[in-house]
This record gives C-alpha cells, sequence and structure tokens, in this order.
C-alpha cells in the first residue's frame, strides 16, 4: 500500500513511514518503542528473576481481583456483537472486499489458517487438561451441586470448558478481523489496528494517538505469543521426553526443564523466521495445510481407539448444556465476600475465565488482523461462519474425543490417576501411553511433536508477519528479513527470561496485566465498526 499522500487529497488515516535507512518502510515510532519497552522487560526481568516472578505475581492478583468485571462483560459484548453482525441481514451479506471480490484462499487453506494460528497450541495442551481439570473442580462441584471426580460431573466440566474454547475466543479475533476487513478493503484505509479506530475518532488516528493504538496492538500479540510459545514449549519438551526418554528434558516433579524449553524455544523462533521470511502465500499457508491435516489424522485415531461412544454423546450434550448455560456464564462474576464459597469461586474465575480471557484477547490484534488478511472476498456472514462458529465446533471434536477418553481412562480405573496427576504439558502423552503399546505410543507421540512444532511455528511466523505489517502502517508487502529476524531474537529472550523468572506463572502474569489496554481499544473498535456500519449508505443495498 502507498502511504503518499495524494496530490487531490489526503487519505483518511495517513501513517508516515520512513523512505530510506534501515526503516525504510515502516514507521519509526511504532516500529522502535515496542522494542524499547521489550529491552527495558528483559533487562529488568534479568537483573533479579525471583524478585521480579514475585512482583508479576502479585500484579497479576491485583489485576484479576480490579478488573476481572472488565474482561466478564467486555467479551460478552464482543460476542453478542460478532453474532449480531453476521445474522442481522443489513449486515450479513456485506463483502470484505469489493462486490465481484472472489476469496483469495480455498475454504481449506482458509479454515486451516485460521484455527494453527488463532487456537491450535491450545487444542493441544489443554484437550485433555481442560475438561480433567474441570472434572475434578468447577463452580458446581465448588457450590456443593456435583461431585468433583464423578461420573456425574462430566457433563458440568465440559459445558466450562467449551465457555473457554467456543463462542467466546472466536468473537475476540472476530470483531477485529471484520472491522479491519472491512475497512481496509471496502474503505481503502491502511489493514493496521489505528485504521478501526477512525470512523470515531477521523484523522487523530493518523498521529500520536494512532501511533499509540498500533503501539498498544504490538505489545498485546508480544505478551500474548509468549504466553502461547510458553505452554507450546514445555509439551514440546513433555513429547521429546516420551519419545526418547531422555532425562535432562524433565525434572523429579514431571515438570519440563528450563533447559529443554530453552532447546524448544530456539528451535520453533528460528523455525519461525524462516517461514515467515517466505510470506504468506508460501511457508504460513503450506504448515497450516500440513497442521490441519495431521490434526484430521489425530482425531480419527482418537474417533476409532478411543472412548468412541462416550465422547459421541459428551459432544451432542455439550452443545446442548453449554448454549443453554452460555448467558449465564459469560456474564456471572464472583466476588469474594467472606463468605464461603466466594473465595473459592473467585479464585476459580481468576485461575481459569480471566486468564483466558486476557489471553484470547491479547492475543486478538494478531490473529485479527491476520483473519483479515487471508479472509479477503468473504462476506459477514461467511467469516462469523468460518471464523467463529466452525473453529468452536472443531475445539468441540478436540476436547470430547481426546479429553472424553482420558477421563474415561480415570473413571475405570485404567488410569489409577496417572493421567490427572500428571503435568499438564504430559497428559496428553499419558493418556496415548495407557492406550498404546510402547512402541506405537512413540510412534504417535513422533505425530503429535510434528503437529505441535508446526502449530508453534505457524503461530510465532503469523505473528511476527503481523507484528511488521503493523510497524509498517498496515503495508502487506513482504518484509526485510533484518526486520523478522531481529522480532525473533526479541520473542526468544523475552520468553527465556521470563521462564527463568517464574516459569508459566510469570509469563501468565505479564499477558494479563499487558491485555488490560487492548481490552478497551477492541472496545471501541466494535463501537466504531458498528457507526460505520450503519452510516454507509450502500450496505442497504448489498
Amino acid at each position: 500500500m502507498d502511504n503518499s499522500p495524494s496530490s487531490q487529497q489526503q487519505p483518511a488515516v495517513f501513517i508516515n513511514t520512513d523512505q530510506s535507512g534501515f526503516y525504510k518502510g515502516f514507521n519509526r515510532v511504532v516500529a522502535v518503542i515496542p522494542k524499547l519497552l521489550i529491552g527495558g522487560l528483559i533487562m529488568w526481568v534479568g537483573i533479579s528473576p525471583s524478585t521480579t516472578g514475585q512482583i508479576l505475581l502479585e500484579a497479576q492478583n491485583w489485576s484479576t481481583e480490579t478488573f476481572g468485571t472488565w474482561y466478564v462483560y467486555v467479551t460478552a459484548f464482543y460476542t453478542i456483537a460478532c453474532l449480531c453482525l453476521g445474522f442481522w441481514p443489513r449486515t450479513a451479506h456485506i463483502k470484505l472486499g469489493k462486490p465481484n471480490e472472489k476469496p483469495e484462499f480455498s475454504t481449506f487453506s482458509w479454515i486451516s489458517m485460521m484455527f494453527g494460528a488463532g487456537i491450535g497450541i491450545g487444542m493441544l495442551t489443554y484437550s485433555t487438561a481442560e475438561p480433567l481439570s474441570h472434572f475434578a473442580t468447577n463452580p458446581d462441584t465448588i457450590r456443593g451441586l456435583t461431585t468433583g471426580l464423578d461420573e456425574n460431573n462430566v457433563r458440568n466440566a465440559y459445558k466450562w470448558a467449551m465457555l473457554h474454547y467456543g463462542l467466546t475466543p472466536w468473537a475476540c479475533y472476530g470483531v477485529i478481523g471484520i472491522s479491519l476487513g472491512y475497512l481496509a478493503y471496502n474503505r481503502n484505509l491502511p489493514l493496521t489496528i489505528r485504521s478501526a479506530l477512525q470512523p470515531l475518532f477521523g484523522r487523530a488516528m493518523s498521529g500520536g494517538a494512532g501511533h499509540v493504538v498500533d503501539i498498544v496492538a504490538i505489545l498485546a500479540t508480544i505478551v500474548g505469543l509468549s504466553v502461547t510459545i510458553g505452554y507450546g514449549v514445555s509439551q514440546f519438551a513433555s513429547g521429546l521426553f516420551n519419545i526418547s526418554g531422555a532425562t535432562w528434558l524433565i525434572d523429579g516433579s514431571g515438570k519440563p526443564t528450563l533447559l529443554a524449553q530453552l532447546f524448544g524455544l530456539t528451535l520453533i523462533v528460528s523455525a519461525s523466521c524462516v517461514s515467515a521470511m517466505s510470506g504468506l502465500k508460501k511457508g504460513i499457508k503450506w504448515l497450516s495445510n500440513i497442521n490441519m491435516s495431521l490434526s484430521v489424522f489425530l482425531i480419527a485415531f482418537f474417533i476409532l481407539f478411543g472412548a468412541t461412544f462416550f465422547a459421541l454423546e459428551t459432544f451432542f450434550y455439550t452443545i446442548w448444556d453449554y448454549l443453554i448455560a452460555l448467558p449465564a456464564m459469560s456474564t456471572t462474576v464472583w466476588k469474594d465476600n467472606g463468605v464461603e464459597p466466594s473465595a473459592a469461586l473467585q479464585g476459580w474465575q481468576s485461575t481459569w475465565t480471566i486468564f483466558y480471557w486476557a489471553w484470547w484477547i491479547a492475543f486478538a490484534p494478531f490473529v485479527g488482523l491476520f483473519l483479515a488478511r487471508v479472509s479477503r472476498g468473504r462476506t459477514i456472514r461467511e467469516y462469523v461462519i468460518g471464523a467463529m462458529i466452525i473453529p468452536s465446533l472443531i475445539c468441540l471434536v478436540w476436547i470430547t474425543f481426546i479429553g472424553a477418553t482420558a477421563i474415561d481412562l480415570e473413571l475405570d480405573g485404567i488410569a489409577q490417576g496417572a493421567i490427572v496427576n500428571a503435568d499438564i504439558s504430559a497428559q496428553l502423552f499419558e493418556t496415548i501411553n495407557l492406550i498404546l503399546s510402547p512402541g506405537l505410543s512413540i510412534a504417535l507421540s513422533l505425530v503429535i511433536v510434528t503437529l505441535l512444532l508446526t502449530f508453534l511455528v505457524t503461530s510465532a511466523d503469523s505473528g511476527i508477519l503481523i507484528i511488521t505489517t503493523l510497524a509498517s502502517g498496515g503495508s502487506q508487502s513482504q518484509k526485510q528479513a533484518k526486520h523478522i529476524v531481529i522480532w525473533g531474537v526479541l520473542f526468544s529472550v523475552l520468553i527465556g527470561v521470563l521462564l527463568a523468572a517464574g516459569g508459566m506463572e510469570a509469563l501468565r502474569s505479564i499477558m494479563i496485566i499487558g491485555a488490560l489496554p487492548f481490552s478497551v481499544v477492541m472496545a471501541l473498535m466494535v463501537i466504531s465498526l458498528i457507526k460505520s456500519l450503519l452510516n454507509d449508505d450502500s450496505n442497504s443495498t448489498q
């Protein structure tokens, strides 16, 4: 996109970019300030890791207690807005692009890229961990309505698991994808976060205020990706241990060692940089198709050899239970009022729901912008179905067919706590160890590790690509390798020092704090989008 002003009329959002030098094609302010802030954070953590880890944990607790209500209600707002836009006749048929424009990618590649970038790593880690954890403890067990680890608690466990992997997270991505797709392709604004606020704030988005919006989006992307990759490298290390038995990969408590996590981190970010350099239509598309194919293979395996009938029953029950309970689950906020079980309910919601909402919001600028890039030529209804409803069903398939197999092994007494008591990074591997011979377990572990690797690389390279797009004023042209490598190094060092400071807790803390400013930006984006769609007279004729 040419950001030079027209001789006749300056565009609604004009972003200055350097015409020469190291930052040629980039807005220097947006490109440099996030690097300085991340560099400062790395130095602060690196100087005193243990002290920093404790400070971050205390800050996380304060943030969830203070802003938990905001996170609950704002994500419900995103969900309602997406569903209304997708099925309201006036907006549903609006195309993200010109009226005769065709989609750039096939439906399979489109859904593959969306799923891989948006949630693939989380599914591999939490397809067993999420339902198993809620099978033991969830708000219904805390209130005494059901009993943990009892067969009667299965439906409750899945209801709460789907809250975190159903419509709400995909709505967080959806509001950004629709906003940016519409304003970039229909109104010819730059493909960058600030453009989504132009209908509200006008030309102010061309200057310092717009720079702040894009910088907040970059920082949210960095912390969201850091947590995702942190979980991914932990499971990667557990998978390598399941294959090789190498003791340096796992410590005495069954958790991945720091050395193993750093090894996986280096490997994954290096591969991500190579993929990002090849661009969207080559490396990222190919990797997305590979990980979707391997996902289908893994799910097919559990359909054939897992607890199939139990999983099928759970699948259909969960759809009903989830949809019926969604309004209450999405708007209930528990506070510690000094009377039990209020403290336990607040603790559960902070640990699970608030953490998830912050995670999806932090991930949203990168995934939403990425989805906008690959969804050109789709209608808003197609987008909501393909980028919100279908991925929610795919997530349900994952957590029922894989998670229900693990629960069934525990209920039948076969696992005897081996899965429940394992580290979350190892629960999937413990499940396959119990249903396969050692040789076949190693073979399937290789498939899972390969799938995990493609998910990790897809997420990381997509994130790096989107950060460079934001820093270059929305330009979608191929970026120089040096800038991709710089961001890859920053990612690696940041994740590495945070893992050293406090493991995943430090990563969780920095993300919950870092996601808060962007959640406000997203709420404004929804209002801006609705205003833009209602004021555009051409929409009433589409």
